[in-house]
């Protein structure tokens, strides 16, 4: 299964599903923290990140959620995140479409 948001953060198979979910794991605390000023995304981005971790979730389902956390963790994007504001706005998008995409799923991992 090939679920893909960008071509740089596709997620192919499982084994390429669990490298990039490491990298989420790796990064995103960080990401989150430099992000506070956008405090309704942050509790987005904690549920978004505690689906990907849940073992029951199907990995090709979470595979849409990794690619969303892994644009948002990783600093080269289409808008780059060191300009005010403006820096997080696309990410903003893509984890506003997989909070929709996800739905009434995700609604029990929210702290």
């Amino acid at each position: 299964m090939n679920v893909e948001f960008d071509e740089r953060y596709s997620v192919r198979d499982r084994a390429d599903f669990e490298r990039k979910s490491r990298v989420v794991q790796d990064r995103f605390l960080d990401r989150v923290r430099s992000a506070s000023g956008i405090t309704k995304i942050a509790d987005h981005l904690y549920a978004l990140y505690h689906y990907m971790a849940d073992p029951g979730v199907h990995w090709a389902k979470k595979a849409v959620v990794v690619s969303a956390l892994l644009y948002f963790v990783v600093p080269l994007d289409s808008v780059p995140d060191f300009i005010p504001v403006a820096g997080f706005l696309d990410d903003i998008g893509v984890i506003s479409l997989t909070v929709r995409y996800v739905g009434k799923q995700l609604r029990g991992y929210y702290l």
